[in-house]
């Protein structure tokens, strides 16, 4: 509406026949509200202050998750002992007889590089669970003195075993026969040093295969020998089962000896085991089958650990 048409053009003075209006539209309405536009500026005054509680608002909530970030659960170093925690053992740390954990290690290959059974370290420890162990936890890895060591199982007297080479079927081949009158072939062991102690031990061949790898302290702690899939295995002294497992990584189904309180043997890759935990066992037994478990082809590594250092398995084992 014309705020103008309020002035009716007999009111107004004429130049002519035509009226001059007293006011311009747009100048009275300017005048009339104060040279301004209140309902434009009120509009741009709320606008700017939501857009600035809007900015203020986003600023608060940016800083709060910079300065409070959501906690995260670091289990990169689950294994490393926590800080001011004493481990097991601590306070036997370098003393002889007591080995410290470190990254990587389990208790079956601390038991084996220290000439032990698993079980053994495991009742030395007090340890509920074997597969629970510290960086920087302290182990005993010799026997108490008050623990007596398990004797070995002797041979019977006047029926010692002994091993015999294997025959097409894998069964020890037979005596030579009394009717031809000579007595039967004595089986080819180690010689035993004249200065030997008395925990020095002849052993026999474990497998009838050639040997494919031999050995070397840093690369193969022991020999490997080649066979078919399921050739027999055998003890090559008396002694007792110390370890039956798949548990030591890199040697698929391993059986460890203990054949005093000196030397250990292992038997590793093998397909099937037939020996059990603390089975005694006798000089030439079938303790396992030859595969390939935990590596690339059927053979048997054998090793031969004295005081829990490897040894070259070829200076204990008879010429062939």
């Amino acid at each position: 509406m014309n705020h103008c048409a309020q002035f009716l053009p007999q009111d107004l003075p004429m130049t002519g026949r035509q009226w001059t209006p007293l006011c311009h539209p747009r100048t009275a309405l300017e005048s009339s509200r104060g040279g301004r536009r209140p309902g434009l500026a009120a509009w741009q005054r709320a606008g700017l202050l939501v857009l600035t509680v809007g900015l203020v608002l986003t600023a608060g909530c940016s800083t709060r998750r910079v300065a409070q970030p959501a906690p995260v659960e670091d289990r990169a170093g689950a294994a490393a002992p926590e800080a001011g925690k004493a481990l097991p053992g601590a306070e036997n740390a370098g003393k002889p007889g007591y080995y410290t954990v470190k990254p990587g290690d389990t208790l079956y290959r601390i038991a084996l590089e220290h000439g032990q059974a698993p079980r053994d370290l495991q009742t030395w420890n007090n340890m509920a669970n074997p597969n629970l162990i510290e960086v920087g936890q302290v182990l005993r890895v010799a026997p108490p003195a008050s623990v007596a060591t398990a004797p070995v199982a002797a041979p019977l007297p006047g029926s010692a075993v002994v091993g015999r080479p294997l025959g097409q079927a894998g069964v020890a081949a037979p005596p030579a026969s009394a009717a031809n009158g000579a007595a039967p072939a004595a089986p080819a062991t180690a010689s035993v040093p004249e200065s030997a102690g008395a925990d020095e031990v002849a052993f026999v061949w474990p497998a009838q295969g050639s040997v494919i790898a031999s050995f070397d302290e840093a690369r193969n702690k022991g020999v490997s020998i080649a066979g078919k899939l399921g050739d027999p295995v055998l003890a090559a002294a008396d002694g007792r089962v110390v370890y039956a497992g798949a548990g030591l990584r890199g040697y698929g189904n391993l059986i460890i000896l203990k054949h005093n309180n000196t030397f250990l043997t292992a038997y590793a890759h093998n397909q099937a085991l037939l020996v059990r935990e603390d089975q005694q066992v006798r000089q030439g037994q079938r303790i396992a089958e030859m595969g390939s478990s935990d590596t690339d082809r059927v053979k048997l590594h054998f090793e031969v650990r004295r005081q829990g250092k490897p040894v070259d398995p070829l200076n204990y084992l008879p010429r062939r």
